[in-house]
This record gives C-alpha cells, structure tokens and sequence, in this order.
C-alpha cells in the first residue's frame, strides 16, 4: 500500500524528476529540428497515457527517444548535419513514420499477453537482466561526460553537493539531494559569472572561463502560447507547441518503424531495472504487454501531434534509486509540471538555462545508480560467476552494450540484450567442476 505524500514534499519531489527527464528530452528535438515545446508536450501527455494504460502503479516517466534521432533526420532533411544526403520527406513523413512504430509496439504487446509472462522470465533470468541493467547506466556514461565536460569545477561541486546530501542529510532534505544539488550548481555558476568574481584572474581562467548562464532568451519568450496546427511549410514559425498533421508513406515507415524492435528491448531493460529497483515485479503485473502497450500509445500519441517518440527513461530510474521514494504519484505529478511548462514558452526557457555542466554532475550519479541495481541484481540472485557461461553471458552482454557494434538495425543495449536472451537459450546450465581452492602454505 503506497503512504500518502504531503504537498509540500509531492512538488519537490516530483520536481527532481522534471530536471532529471528535461535536458535529454529537450535535445532529442534539438538534435532532428522538431519542435522542443511540442517534445515536452507529447512528453507529459504521453507518460499520462502510459499511467492510464498501467494503472498508475509503475513509476515510469517518458521523454524523447534518442533511437530514432537519426532515422528522424534522414527521412526529414535533404542534407545531414555531416554532409550526407537525406530523403528530404519532411518532418511530416518522418512523425508519420513514428505511428506505425507505436503500433508496432501495440502488436507486440498482444503477442506478449497470449505467449505469457513466465515464457519471458524464462527468456531473461537475471544472469541476462543484471548485466542489461548495467549497461543502461554505463551506455549513459558518455552523456554525462559530454555534459560535464564544459565546465568539470561546476559539475564536480554539483556532484559533491548530491552526495554529502544523499549520505548525511535527515528528514525530507534526503529525499531531495537531486534539487538542492541543481539549485546550489546553478546559484554557483551565477556568482562566479559575476562582473566582480570575473575581474579575478582564477575565477576568469579555471573556475568559469565563459559564462554559461543567459537570460536573453527569457526575456524575448511569451508567457503563454497555446498549440498551433501548422503544415511542414510553416513548421518551427510560431515560437509555440505546434502540432504537425503526419504523413504516411511506405518507404519512411520501412525505414523508420523497424527501430521499435530496438526499443522494445530497450523498454524490457527499463522495466526490469525499474522493478529491481523498487522491489515490484512490473514486467508480472501490471505485465509486460501493458506497459508496452502505453509505451506504444505514447510513442503513436507523440507523432500524430508532431513530437519524437517516447520512451521511458533510465534518468528517472536513477532518481528512483536515489531517493527511494517509488509512489506513481510523484512521476505523475512531474508529468503535469512538464505539461504546464510546455504551454509556457517563457518557463521553457528559463529551464534551458540550467547550465549542462550542472546537470551533468547530476547524472553522473544517476546513471551510476542505474549500473549499481544491475549490479545488485547479480549479487541478490547469487548468479555464480565461477560457471563459465555465466561469464560468457554476461560479458557478451556488457560489450555489445557498450562498444558500438551495429548489427543491421541493432546497436547498444538492444543488440547486447537479445544476444544475452540467446546465448541463455542455447548454452547448456551444467554443472561444472570446481578448481581446487588454494593449498595452504605448508611448514618447511
């Protein structure tokens, strides 16, 4: 039975999951040239859907799916950022496309219900589920140094701030160490970017070289904005959420919908880690087929008004693991914040303003946590790592996962996770012979 949240503990709470869910879903949209606002609309919607579907008993939140990014840019652009040729279709075609992924995952899920839960724990053993854990933490660990990187002082204090909170905080500030620590990051950053900290040779030269906190586009963002339906002509004009009407042809959905199947894995990974962490066996009840079915739903619902497609996400996994506080509720209300920020351009903009060196010391911790449950599950189920197909899997697993091996249409954790599942299949669990334990020192 879920404990009853206060309000003055529910917005907080449910705030830490608006930062952790907001830079990565933000910059899919960057990335392709979608609409940021319209991402974080279909965002919040699209996890409201995913509770409904479920519920509202899995602490799931959904943001932008990084998988599609470069099928999205291929279908939609005539030229790529790198110099390549694109389709040239169109947004349009390219959001079209993301429908029938999220159908895809609507098939999926009926084939699940009929197959049955235990045919797919039988599939995913936790010598496959621990090491696939892992590797959504680790895969994660070059985007929190990519966003560190710009400025590692500011991102280590954020990080020092996190821990000491996490560790030797009482009451409610331990169950908020991810805000405080982005609020105390943030108040960093606009004092050393002050006229009278800039003036001193070491603040200007190693603390903060370049300002990382600008208003401007603040100031020039409108309070409020309601949707516009716009065309692809007129798409990225209104400084508003559009909605884009899609289009649907055969060789954009050939060429986008297949990414489902990656993202289906992806989504059992995050199910799996979701439910290692609170201690609720999600993938049993509410089942598997039902939190596909509102990923799918979310992922369709996002491209019929324009947005990426969804997917949950492993950033909010890892406040989950920090702050051990697993009430739907708390996600729920995060996705509504988002909601309400998505209508306001001015507080979109604002947000934008958080410094990525500060959220990067952020989720150096959160991935890690993230890493540290696959690692906990491993341990909690005594997976014997003296069997040598123990090691076999779980090695496969982690360097597939993380090395950037492409096989057709699978890269990452997709790629490592069904080569996990398949090694389980076909390598024979035997008994093997122990070595001998070590000989004593004998007396001369």
């Amino acid at each position: 039975m879920k404990k009853s949240i206060s309000w003055t503990r529910l917005l907080p709470l449910s705030l830490q999951h608006v930062f952790a869910m907001f830079g990565a879903t933000v910059l899919v949209p960057l990335l392709t040239g979608l609409n940021p606002l319209t991402a974080l609309f279909t965002s919040a919607t699209g996890t409201i859907i995913f509770h409904l579907v479920t519920g509202g008993k899995v602490p799931a939140y959904l943001g932008s799916s990084f998988a599609f990014i470069t099928p999205i840019m291929i279908v939609a652009l005539d030229v790529l950022p790198d110099g390549t040729e694109g389709m040239g279709m169109g947004y349009a075609a390219a959001t079209g496309a993301c429908i029938i992924a999220g159908l895809i995952y609507l098939l999926t899920a009926w084939l699940v219900k009929i197959v049955g839960i235990k045919a797919i724990e039988r599939f995913t053993p936790p010598v496959v589920v621990g090491p696939v854990i892992m590797s959504i933490g680790l895969g994660l660990a070059g985007t929190a140094k990519d966003m560190s990187s710009g400025n590692m002082f500011i991102a280590l204090f954020t990080l020092a701030v996190v821990i000491l909170l996490s560790i030797f905080a009482k009451g409610f500030f331990k169950l908020i160490p991810i805000l405080i620590g982005l609020a105390s990051g943030y108040i960093l950053t606009l004092v050393l970017q002050t006229d009278a900290l800039q003036s001193i040779a070491f603040v200007r030269d190693y603390l903060l070289p370049e300002q990382l906190i600008d208003f401007s586009p603040v100031a020039e963002a409108k309070w409020f904005a309601l949707p516009t339906l716009v065309n692809d002509a007129a798409y990225g004009t209104t400084g508003g959420i559009e909605f884009l009407l899609p289009k649907f042809t055969f060789s954009t959905a050939l060429f986008i919908a297949p990414i489902a199947i990656v993202t289906m894995v992806e989504h059992l990974g995050d199910m799996l880690a979701i439910s290692r962490t609170t201690g609720s066996n999600f993938v049993e009840k509410p089942g598997l087929h039902r939190t596909l079915m509102g990923d799918g739903l979310a992922t369709a619902w996002a491209g019929f008004l324009g947005g990426p497609p969804n997917t949950t996400y492993g950033e909010n996994v890892g406040v989950l693991a920090m702050t051990r506080v697993f009430n739907p509720l708390v996600v729920q209300v995060a996705a509504l914040f988002v909601l309400l920020f998505s209508l306001s351009p001015k507080v979109g903009a604002l947000l934008a303003t958080i410094p990525e060196p500060v959220m990067g010391g952020i989720v150096i911790l959160l991935f890690g946590m993230i890493a540290s449950v696959g690692i906990r599950t491993l341990v909690e189920k005594q997976v014997d790592m003296s069997k040598t197909r123990n090691l076999i899997i779980v090695s496969t697993i982690l360097v597939l996962s993380l090395s950037g091996i492409t096989l057709g249409i699978f890269q990452g954790m997709g790629l490592g996770a069904l080569a996990g599942i398949f090694l389980n299949i076909i390598l024979p669990d035997k008994e093997e012979e122990k070595l001998p334990a070590p000989l004593k020192k004998y007396d001369e």
